[in-house]
């Protein structure tokens, strides 16, 4: 038996990624998983993966900063698996650029994806697991929280996703509701590649001049994160809350 069997999880932006492996670790462990994203047919290759290893997903369209497109999302799957006892909010987007060159529609994609979407999502599940007395909630924030050359609204977007989870910690925890957070350093992910690009530096050599500065000599891959984030989601935390988590190979915080 899985450490999940029996368990029903969300994960936003999980069709590739970070998100991805998260879907395929909790499934892997016995999780029925929502694999939620902008369109179904994004969500396609994970809940293939996840069948093909056994388990057991359903592929949910849902505009996280969307309140209406929230709800029947996750009536979707409450259709389907009765509850939800885990959300894994990992749902985000960048709009990379110096702040003399963001527009308004920059910061306000950034915020509403990352912040206005981890918001309505856990709103959702809290009603959900306040009734059960159970619940699990990760947010996905970056070590950018402590800010980055070029991303005011990504590390401000993520900070905030910090000052969330330690407030949903205290206002769910008398519910038995576990909120924490992942800040992933340097993972090798489409978003990452897209910083590359955008500075002018081959993806590869950019891997290679981050390594070398990483205590552990190598950049981090989507399971590294995955990994904690399950653990997060396990009864294996159940004394942990309110606890933001850097995988980042060791690097230096603020």
């Amino acid at each position: 038996m899985g450490r999940f069997t029996g368990k029903v999880a969300v994960v936003t932006g999980a069709a590739r990624g970070i998100g991805q492996a998260t879907a395929m670790v909790l499934a892997r462990d016995g999780a029925k998983v929502a694999v939620f994203d902008l369109k179904e047919e994004f969500c396609s290759e994970t809940v293939q993966k996840i069948q093909e290893a056994g388990g057991e997903a359903l592929a949910v369209s849902c505009q996280v900063s969307d309140k209406q497109s929230v709800e029947q999302a996750f009536q979707k799957v409450v259709d389907r698996f009765g509850t939800v006892h885990i959300l894994v909010n990992n749902a985000g987007v960048i709009r990379d650029n110096l702040l003399f060159k963001m527009t308004e529609e920059d910061w306000d994609t950034v915020m509403n994806v990352h912040l206005r979407g981890s918001f309505l999502c856990s709103q959702e599940a809290q009603k959900l697991m306040v009734a059960q007395r159970y619940g699990k909630i990760i947010n996905t924030s970056s070590t950018s929280a402590l800010g980055n050359r070029g991303q005011a609204n990504y590390a401000a977007a993520k900070a905030g996703l910090q000052g969330f989870t330690k407030t949903l910690a205290i206002e769910l925890g008398p519910f038995n509701i576990n909120v924490n957070a992942v800040a992933p350093g340097f993972i090798v992910t489409d978003m990452t590649k897209q910083t590359a690009d955008r500075i002018g530096i081959d993806f590869e050599e950019n891997q290679r001049r981050a390594a070398e500065i990483i205590p552990l000599r190598r950049v981090g891959r989507p399971e590294d994160v995955a990994n904690v984030t399950a653990f997060l989601a396990s009864d294996d935390a159940s004394y942990v809350s309110g606890q933001v988590i850097y995988v980042h190979g060791g690097g230096r915080q603020a």
